[in-house]
């Protein structure tokens, strides 16, 4: 407790210098305490205490301004920094930074809050000093975590409460193994701070304007994906891997967008791997020489936020020339839209809940 009282006031006392009477903002801290989720036998040896740490955040109010954000019942968006310790020697400690969201319901007394960021770890996997991590193979991972609070503002003034609980989740998607990931699941309670004693009105525009209707012709969509990543190997190496994609969108309302394409992986890791088991399994049917190239189809949708949206896709690979985790895989991730065709997206790509790469993007929508 002592922890998340300092870590309050001192965040307080650096942001009321920087005050600009907007009237929109406000800041929050959260304790947390909770448990590591034993979702892989392989971390048994690493949950051995209860994780705890604090969540600072700043947040921006929306009051409808923009027709989204009336459409999403008024939402706060923001950016977080938490530190968490995992208890545990082999883990070390965790410093994560994120952008997040929060959405309101039941009269804005739930809070749902979505964040996505990079965590710095400070006791990743070595083969000489730290061999017992699997959790963490690389010093920088990425990020994400969730969180349910019941808040209430202005019980003093302008301070006031909330409690709740959050999922942490922290995973390197296969960039560097190993990379078995960690989830904690968490109980939190914590403060809220207004920044300004008086806050404007929401703007409520006619209902039937904001839920009107919404039509556009369907959209064609190339897509250009990259980055490095790694086997389930330690020590194999990290290679480069490309996709290209194109599919079709059609938007079914100004929320959301319904697609179907196909993907063509190049997948370096994948030759090497190949090879690897041929040599080391000389008793499986592989002879080395099987195609590392992969052509999936994929359905998915995409909700639009603003100008960021979140993607979700399940492919299935119709050319499969080598066994790799099975015929089907997952993507989902973010999109930015930079004017109305041109786009960047980051993307997980998973076969289950096993991360296979983190996909960087750059495509365009005609």
């Amino acid at each position: 407790m002592k922890l998340f009282l300092t870590g309050f006031f001192c965040f307080l006392f650096c942001l009321s210098f920087s005050q600009e009477k907007q009237n929109s903002s406000f800041i929050d801290v959260n304790y947390f305490k909770g448990n590591i989720a034993l979702h892989n036998n392989d971390i048994l040896h690493l949950i051995t205490g209860h994780p705890e740490g604090i969540i600072v955040s700043y947040n921006k109010k929306t009051f409808g301004h923009q027709a989204w954000e009336q459409r999403y019942n008024y939402p706060d968006y923001g950016f977080s920094f938490a530190y968490q310790n995992l208890k545990n020697d082999v883990l070390g400690t965790n410093y994560s930074m994120y952008a997040h969201y929060n959405f309101y319901f039941l009269n804005r007394n739930l809070m749902f809050r979505i964040g996505q960021g990079l965590a710095l770890t400070t006791n990743p996997y070595d083969k000489e000093t730290n061999y017992r991590n699997n959790a963490f193979g690389s010093k920088i991972m990425s990020s994400t975590y969730l969180m349910f609070n019941y808040k209430k503002e202005h019980i003093f003034e302008q301070f006031g409460l909330q409690a709740g609980f959050s999922m942490i989740h922290y995973s390197n998607a296969n960039v560097k193994v190993p990379n078995t990931s960690i989830n904690s699941i968490t109980f939190n309670i914590g403060v809220n701070y207004n920044l300004d004693e008086k806050e404007p009105e929401f703007i409520v525009t006619d209902s039937l304007e904001i839920s009107k209707k919404f039509t556009q012709p369907i959209k064609y969509n190339v897509v250009f994906r990259s980055g490095v990543n790694e086997s389930d190997v330690v020590g194999s190496g990290q290679f480069p891997f490309y996709v290209v994609s194109a599919y079709a969108d059609k938007r079914i309302n100004q929320k959301s967008a319904l697609q179907l394409g196909a993907d063509v992986f190049f997948s370096n890791f994948l030759k090497e791997y190949i090879y690897y088991r041929s040599v080391s399994f000389p008793e499986e049917p592989n002879t080395g020489n099987e195609d590392y190239k992969r052509v999936g189809l994929f359905v998915g949708h995409e909700l639009f936020v603003n100008r960021i949206s979140l993607v979700t896709q399940l492919g299935y690979y119709v050319y499969y020339p080598f066994d790799f985790e099975g015929q089907t895989y997952l993507r989902i991730g973010l999109k930015r839209y930079f004017g109305d065709k041109w786009f960047g997206a980051l993307t997980l790509k998973a076969h289950a809940a096993k991360a296979e790469a983190v996909e960087f993007g750059v495509g365009v929508r005609l």
